[in-house]
């Protein structure tokens, strides 16, 4: 049987190697050494060490052509997965961590070493990372069937909060969205307005601006993002 802790070792060889949004990864190909996107990244690791193929627009398809996205790892876990709580998947070696995508931005994939940090496709400017999963905003923890997980190392317990700013429901109304919206129109890049509300035109300046860094694009305000306007969340 799989393991959780296969995927961390098999991830880790391919750290260093290059990131490109979209980019499809044969899952059958073990030889395979990017490009990388996050998505593909995880499927390839999954089907090399199951056989089996997770994420994907067919699950039953060739895995050659298969096409992995955040979206259909989300549909995966709800009618085939395992969803965890985000304590435990932090815990959990090989357990998967997944950010949502919201309209115009991608999610997000990631696989836990079970002791805070990830291995992961990250982004244009970092390409295949050991990384970390404190200070950043997270959905959904996932168990894959049929793999054996042992606890890591770390206690499962919740993680510290995120200062994320992105768009809810309620919409967030704040002063320091209004900071971020000066700083986006600083940098060239227009929220549309200055008026304290992170809507979607806010989130789609912050899209431009991380397409334009070469970072994840994902339309949130994290730490990395606030670090790139040059604001403190």
């Amino acid at each position: 049987m799989a393991t959780g802790q296969q995927f961390i070792t098999l991830g880790k060889t391919r750290v260093g190697q290059k990131y490109v949004l979209g980019a499809l990864a044969p899952k059958d190909n073990q030889d395979f050494k990017g490009p990388w996107d996050c998505a593909e990244f995880v499927s390839w690791v999954i089907f090399q060490t199951t056989g089996k193929l997770y994420g994907c627009n067919s699950n039953s398809g060739n895995p050659a052509t298969a096409d992995a996205f955040t979206g259909f790892f989300k549909r995966d876990v709800e009618k085939l997965g395992i969803p965890v709580s985000l304590a435990e998947a932090r815990a959990t070696p090989g357990a998967l961590l997944l950010r949502f995508g919201i309209k115009k931005a991608i999610g997000h994939i990631v696989i836990s070493d079970g002791k805070g940090g990830t291995v992961e496709a990250h982004s244009h400017i970092d390409g295949v990372i050991n990384g970390k999963l404190d200070g950043r905003r997270w959905d959904t923890g996932i168990l894959i069937p049929g793999v054996d997980y042992q606890q890591g190392k770390i206690s499962p317990k919740a993680p510290p909060a995120v200062n994320v700013f992105r768009v809810t429901k309620p919409l967030t109304i704040s002063p320091k969205v209004g900071e971020i919206q000066r700083a986006l129109l600083s940098k060239g890049f227009d929220p549309q307005g200055i008026d304290d509300i992170y809507g979607r035109d806010t989130a789609n300046a912050v899209i431009s601006f991380q397409k334009h860094e070469g970072i994840l694009v994902d339309g949130e305000v994290g730490s990395t993002t606030a670090a790139r306007l040059g604001i403190v969340l």
